[in-house]
């Protein structure tokens, strides 16, 4: 049997279940196997913590996509959420990757740049009511950043493409488009060497 790619979708859950559900069906239906916690498909041990399991998973998928939405996911003891993790591992491990955003995201960091409250350093500063309707953790703002990537070169800013979403119907466009796409790539680079891809162990 043909082994299916896999995506693996972040694990931030709290609030985008029909979000998740809609690309859980779109990534399957393009031929992917998709691990998502929602889902229950991520691979699991019972000797390892929730958090291991997930950057394992982020480790041996093939592509990832991160959804940031307005809820900051799961942390432990203070430190940074499990959905966070996994982008910065994604990222670390250039891992083919699509990030979503949430178009309040994008609005609550352009209002918080114009009222003097740019870097991560700075927010800080800023008390935010828990669980808030608009941000549930001003880290988002943090993940959104390290999405793109963002970085000076030549003395111009650059960055990285993170689509912008408003509902279920905008993100779910993106990602049929965008892994349709990706293996629609892949077949052609197996199709034009096949002896490179079965070196690099992919049938």
């Amino acid at each position: 049997m043909k082994k299916r790619p896999i995506v693996m979708v972040s694990s931030s859950v709290y609030g985008q279940e029909e979000l998740l559900d809609r690309i859980y069906v779109l990534l399957t239906a393009l031929g992917y196997e998709v691990w998502m916690s929602h889902r229950g498909s991520v691979p699991t041990n019972s000797n390892e913590t929730t958090l291991t399991s997930c950057l394992k998973a982020v480790e041996n998928c093939n592509s990832f996509l991160g959804v940031i939405t307005t809820h900051y996911g799961t942390t432990f003891a203070g430190e940074i959420s499990i959905t966070h993790q996994e982008f910065r591992k994604a990222i670390e491990l250039k891992k083919p990757r699509w990030f979503l955003v949430n178009d309040r995201v994008i609005f609550a960091r352009q209002l918080l740049n114009k009222l003097g409250y740019k870097t991560t350093e700075e927010r800080r500063r800023l008390g935010l009511q828990k669980l808030s309707p608009y941000l549930s953790d001003l880290r988002i703002i943090d993940m959104y950043e390290e999405a793109t990537e963002r970085q000076i070169a030549d003395g111009q800013t650059q960055v990285k493409w993170v689509q912008k979403f408003y509902d279920t119907d905008d993100a779910g466009i993106f990602t049929q488009t965008q892994f349709y796409r990706f293996l629609d790539a892949e077949k052609s680079i197996r199709e034009q060497y096949p002896d490179l891809t079965r070196r690099g162990g992919r049938k």
